[in-house]
């Protein structure tokens, strides 16, 4: 019997932290084991607004129950032109754009809110059914900040979200901008002493 149970043990399946284990190491002075899905996201802000623009009622409603799950605003439009008109009203911090949409496309979308400097800075994830390298690149070449494909998940929503924007929820492409040009600026010339008379 003692060879079953070495056996056993020898060959059990490892577990996720328990809440006893989590104990034992805070009583062991060590950080206490907390499990990643338990930890709040990163960009999980309550009230960060977030724009569906998508003309498939189905992918906002799955898109607006994935970003609600987190505690974000939604807000959605059926097409680009409303699409536009709420970004102007709602003021979202982040919107996810469908590529093919009825009447005005989502790239011609991304170019007005690209050209107004009151929505230019706003991060834009593009959605499309299809992975080709050409939307992608054309999509980038006018602003976009990252693709999704559909169908997506939980994960990959959030894990864009938190790509493309900090904790203070500041689109990295403006810090990274920031940083680049603080190092490019010229370092200001030494004032020249004063000469001695």
């Amino acid at each position: 019997m003692e060879i079953f149970s070495g056996l056993r043990a020898l060959f059990k399946k490892p577990t996720s932290p328990t809440a006893e284990t989590a104990r034992s190491a805070e009583q062991e002075g060590g950080p206490p084991l907390v499990d990643r899905r338990l930890r709040k996201r990163l960009n999980a802000r309550d009230d960060l607004r977030v724009l569906v623009i998508d003309d498939s009622p189905t992918v906002c409603a799955a898109l607006k129950k994935i970003l609600r799950s987190a505690g974000c605003i939604t807000y959605q439009a059926l097409d680009a032109e409303s699409g536009l008109e709420m970004v102007q009203t709602e003021k979202p911090e982040l919107i996810f754009l469908d590529i093919v949409l009825p009447r005005m496309n989502g790239f011609s979308a991304l170019r007005h809110l690209r050209r107004d400097p009151a929505t230019r800075d706003i991060p834009v994830i593009m959605i499309s059914g299809n992975e080709q390298a050409t939307e992608q690149f054309f999509g980038s070449a006018i602003g976009a900040d990252d693709f999704m494909k559909k169908p997506f998940s939980r994960s990959e929503v959030f894990a864009r979200i938190e790509r493309l924007l900090d904790a203070d929820l500041v689109p990295r492409r403006l810090v990274s901008a920031a940083t680049a040009a603080a190092i490019a600026a010229p370092a200001p010339a030494p004032n020249a002493a004063a000469p001695n008379r």
